[in-house]
């Protein structure tokens, strides 16, 4: 350890290459086993200064934050995540408020999310509402080796289905809410490169024609097939989108449909109920 390898110093370093200083706070804190507020009521306390340069340089270089500490918090929970899962995000806790909303009024649901990833959205559909039979779907091994481990450490039950959307799932199970945050992403758009670190078929639909709705189209072309009377389907999507999404789900019968705004008054989340 050289002599500069305190806390203070590493927060300069951080300055100098231009992280975050409650970024920087958090890696100093997950390196030293301590919470924020101790880092910061420390700042002569030694670090490894070479480790803490190696979490602020992959920060400074775009790495998430949730990667270099290997967690995120998501509607109350404390989930693991890997590079093989997209980190959860706030404008997603849209499309769980407003499932556990509809939920409120019915007694052990079957609930699906359909491309789980890191189990956010099913965990905490089943922490919201324990009666409710929630299943999950991701067609990536490692994305649902992710969710499984969450599930455990959390101690909620969740059926997993490793596979495509609709088609991993038993044949002849319908739901009484289906919801889904798909690939939304198109190919061309350059927002992309500000997420170069996150799964890429997490974020594009594969054969997209660059809408960034050929998955959207997907999983509103089983619907109908897949849902009870009365059933919800939600999706999330590009606050560019809203229009597109609302007219696909009335295409394909969905009454009632309707969109929702996350926290930053962004649409976010479009949904309808199956009347068949």
């Amino acid at each position: 350890m050289s002599d500069d390898g305190t806390v203070d110093a590493a927060l300069r370093m951080a300055r100098q290459l231009g992280v975050d200083r409650l970024d920087a706070q958090l890696l100093i804190a997950h390196l030293l086993g301590q919470e924020r507020t101790w880092v910061m009521a420390h700042g002569e306390a030694a670090i490894d200064d070479r480790s803490i340069g190696e979490l602020l340089a992959r920060r400074a270089a775009g790495e998430p934050l949730a990667y270099l500490v290997g967690e995120r918090e998501f509607h109350g929970l404390r989930l693991r995540v890997t590079p093989a899962v997209l980190v959860p995000r706030s404008d997603t806790e849209t499309l769980v408020n407003w499932a556990l909303e509809l939920l409120e009024r019915r007694t052990a649901a079957r609930v699906v999310d359909l491309g789980t990833g890191s189990g956010a959205i099913a965990l905490s559909i089943k922490r919201g509402c324990p009666h409710a039979h929630v299943h999950a779907v991701d067609r990536s091994p490692s994305a649902l080796a992710v969710a499984q481990d969450n599930a455990r450490r959390l101690g909620l039950d969740v059926s997993w289905h490793s596979g495509r959307w609709w088609s991993a799932l038993p044949a002849g199970l319908h739901f009484d809410l289906a919801l889904s945050n798909p690939p939304y992403i198109a190919h061309t758009d350059p927002h992309l490169d500000e997420l170069a670190h996150e799964p890429r078929e997490a974020l594009v639909p594969e054969g997209d024609p660059a809408d960034g709705l050929a998955d959207i189209e997907r999983l509103c072309v089983a619907a109908p097939h897949r849902l009870t009377h009365g059933a919800w389907m939600l999706l999330e999507h590009g606050a560019e989108q809203a229009v597109a999404v609302r007219q696909r789900l009335q295409s394909i019968g969905l009454l009632g449909v309707c969109t929702r705004d996350d926290l930053s008054g962004h649409p976010r989340v479009s949904g309808g109920y199956w009347p068949g």
